[in-house]
C-alpha cells in the first residue's frame, strides 16, 4: 500500500510540476514584454520577501508530520484529533501575526526600491501579492500537513494544478487587455486562494476531525527545532535575490529570476520523484522496519541521483540557449551569464541529491539533532554572498549558494549514516563521483556533435531532444555498471506496484 500511495503522489506531483513549469514560463515572459525587466524584478523580489513572513509557520509542518506518523499507522483517531487541534490553534495565532507582519513589511519594503518605484505603487503591489500567502496560512496549511502525513499529497497536487492553470488564464487575459500590474496580480491572488480553501473543505469532510478535544502540545514540541531547519532552507533558497535587492538593482534581480525560474523548475522535477516518500519512511520508522528502510533508501538514492544527473546535465548544455530564446527582444539588460548559470546549476545539483538524506532525518523527527548544521548552512550562504556580491555580482551570490549547499549535503549524509541508517558515508561520495563522471560524458558527447546554437524554440527542442537521449543512454549504462542491484530493486518495486498494488 505504501508503494501504491507513493506512486500516486509521484505521478500527480510530476503532473503538477509540468503544469507549473509551462505556466511559469508563460507569465514572466508576458510581464517582460508588457511591463519590462524592472517590473519582473520587483515582482520576484516581493515574492521572495514574502517568504520571510511564511517562516512564522515553518517548523509546525515538519513537527506535526513527524508526530502524526505513528497515530496514523496505528489508526489512533483520538491522538490524531489532539495533534491537529494543537496545530490548528498554533496556525490561527500565526495567521494573525502574519497579517500584521505583512502590513509592516509592505510599509518598509518600498524604501528599498524608492529610486525605481513610488512608495504607494510598491506598497499596494506588496499587499496584493501577499493575499494568497495569507490565505494558505490561515485556511489551508493545517489540513495540508495531514494529507502529507497520510501519504495523500496527490489531493493537494490536484487542487494546485487547477489553481495554477486558472491563474495563468486570468493573468494572461488581463495582461493582453492592457490592465495594470496591480490588477494582474490581484487576479493571480484570487486564483491561488482556491487551493487552500478546497483543501480545508476536503479534509474536514473526509477525515471528520473533532477539533473540540484537548490539544496535545507536547506532540509538536519540536516545532521550534524544525523552525530553524526551515529558516536555513529559506536562506539557502532566497539569500541570492535578497542580497541582490539590497546591493544591486532590479535589472540584476530580473536576470537572476529568469535563471532561477528554470532552476526552480528543474529542482521541482527531482522533488516530484521523492515527494510523499517522507511519509512512507515515517511509517517504516514508526513500525521499526530497519531492513526495509535500508533497502528503500538505496532505491530512492538510485532514482534521485540518476534523475538529478539527467536533469542537470541537460541544463548545463541547454540553459544559455533557452534563456537566449526566452528573452529574445528584451534588450534592457544582458541575460546571457554563463559563469553564473553553471555555478548555480552545480549548487542545485547538490541540493537535489541531499533529498533522500534530509527526508529520512525528517521522517525520524531528528530536528533538534541536526539544527546546528542547518543554521551553519545559512550563515555560510549569507556571509560569502555578501562578501562576494560587491565585486562579482551574480557570480558572487552563486558561489555562496554552492559552498553552503555542498557543506549541508555532506553534513546530512554523515549524520544519517551515523545515527539512523548505519552505513559508510563514503557511499555518498562514491555516488557523487559517478554522477559527475556521467555529467562530464554527457557534456562532452553533446559538444562533440557541434550543434547550432538555438535562436528559436524549434531549434531548442531539437537540441534538448538530442541532449535528453544522450543523457538517458549514459545514465542507463551507468546504472548497469555501478547500480545493478539498486536497478533490479527499482524494477521489482515497479512490477509489484503494477501487478498487485502493494
Amino acid at each position: 500500500m505504501r508503494s501504491k500511495k507513493t506512486l500516486m503522489n509521484t505521478i500527480m506531483d510530476l503532473i503538477l510540476q509540468i503544469v507549473t513549469i509551462i505556466c511559469g514560463f508563460i507569465l514572466p515572459r508576458l510581464i517582460l514584454e508588457r511591463f519590462g525587466s524592472q517590473y519582473n524584478g520587483i515582482i520576484s523580489s516581493i515574492t521572495q520577501f514574502l517568504s520571510c513572513a511564511v517562516l512564522l509557520r515553518s517548523g509546525i509542518g515538519g513537527a506535526t508530520r513527524a508526530a502524526l506518523y505513528k497515530p496514523l499507522a496505528n489508526k489512533d483517531k483520538d491522538q490524531i484529533n489532539s495533534i491537529m487541534k494543537a496545530t490548528d490553534l498554533f496556525m490561527k495565532k500565526i495567521g494573525l501575526i502574519l497579517a500584521l507582519l505583512i502590513v509592516g513589511a509592505a510599509i518598509i519594503y518600498p524604501f528599498l526600491v524608492d529610486e525605481e518605484f513610488s512608495w504607494f505603487f510598491t506598497f499596494s503591489l506588496f499587499l496584493i501579492i501577499s493575499i494568497s500567502t495569507f490565505a494558505e496560512s490561515f485556511w489551508g496549511i493545517t489540513y495540508l500537513i495531514l494529507l502529507q502525513a497520510d501519504q495523500k499529497l496527490w489531493i493537494s497536487s490536484l487542487f494546485k494544478i487547477i489553481a495554477t492553470i486558472l491563474n495563468v488564464i486570468i493573468a494572461s487575459v488581463l495582461i493582453l487587455n492592457d490592465f495594470s500590474i496591480h490588477v494582474v496580480k490581484l487576479g493571480s491572488a484570487i486564483a491561488f486562494c482556491i487551493c487552500p480553501i478546497c483543501i480545508n473543505i476536503y479534509v474536514k469532510r473526509k477525515y471528520k476531525l473533532n477539533l473540540k478535544v484537548k490539544p496535545d502540545n507536547n506532540a509538536i514540541s519540536q516545532r521550534w527545532d524544525a523552525f530553524w531547519h526551515q529558516v536555513a532552507t529559506f536562506v539557502t533558497n532566497n539569500t541570492d535575490i535578497m542580497v541582490l535587492t539590497v546591493f544591486s538593482n532590479m535589472f540584476e534581480v530580473s536576470v537572476y529570476s529568469v535563471y532561477n525560474m528554470v532552476i526552480r523548475s528543474l529542482k521541482n522535477i527531482v522533488l516530484a520523484f521523492s515527494n510523499g516518500l517522507e511519509a512512507a519512511f515515517g511509517n517504516m520508522i514508526a513500525k521499526s522496519e530497519k531492513e526495509p528502510i535500508k533497502e528503500n533508501l538505496s532505491i530512492v538514492e538510485f532514482v534521485v541521483y540518476n534523475i538529478s544527473t539527467i536533469v542537470y546535465a541537460c541544463a548545463i548544455v541547454l540553459i544559455l540557449q533557452f534563456v537566449n530564446v526566452y528573452t529574445y527582444g528584451i534588450n534592457d539588460v544582458d541575460y546571457l551569464r554563463p559563469a553564473f548559470a553553471y555555478i548555480l546549476l552545480i549548487a542545485q545539483f547538490f541540493y537535489s541529491i541531499r533529498i533522500p538524506y534530509q527526508m529520512v532525518i525528517q521522517a525520524a523527527g531528528h530536528y533538534k539533532q541536526t539544527r546546528n548544521g542547518a543554521i551553519l548552512e545559512a550563515i555560510i550562504n549569507i556571509v560569502i554572498s555578501v562578501i562576494l556580491v560587491i565585486n562579482f555580482g551574480l557570480v558572487g551570490v552563486a558561489i555562496g549558494t554552492l559552498i553552503s549547499m555542498v557543506f549541508r549535503t555532506m553534513q546530512l549524509s554523515i549524520y544519517m549514516c551515523k545515527n539512523i541508517v548505519k552505513r559508510s558515508y563514503f557511499i555518498t561520495i562514491g555516488k557523487c563521483m559517478v554522477s559527475f563522471l556521467e555529467i562530464a560524458i554527457i557534456i562532452l558527447a553533446f559538444n562533440l556533435l557541434n550543434l547550432d546554437f538555438s535562436y528559436n524554440y524549434i531549434d531548442w527542442i531539437k537540441n534538448a531532444t538530442i541532449a535528453g537521449i544522450i543523457s538517458l543512454v549514459t545514465v542507463f549504462v551507468g546504472a548497469l555498471v555501478f547500480y545493478r542491484k539498486d536497478f533490479r530493486g527499482f524494477i521489482e518495486k515497479m512490477k509489484n506496484v503494477f501487478r498487485s498494488g502493494k
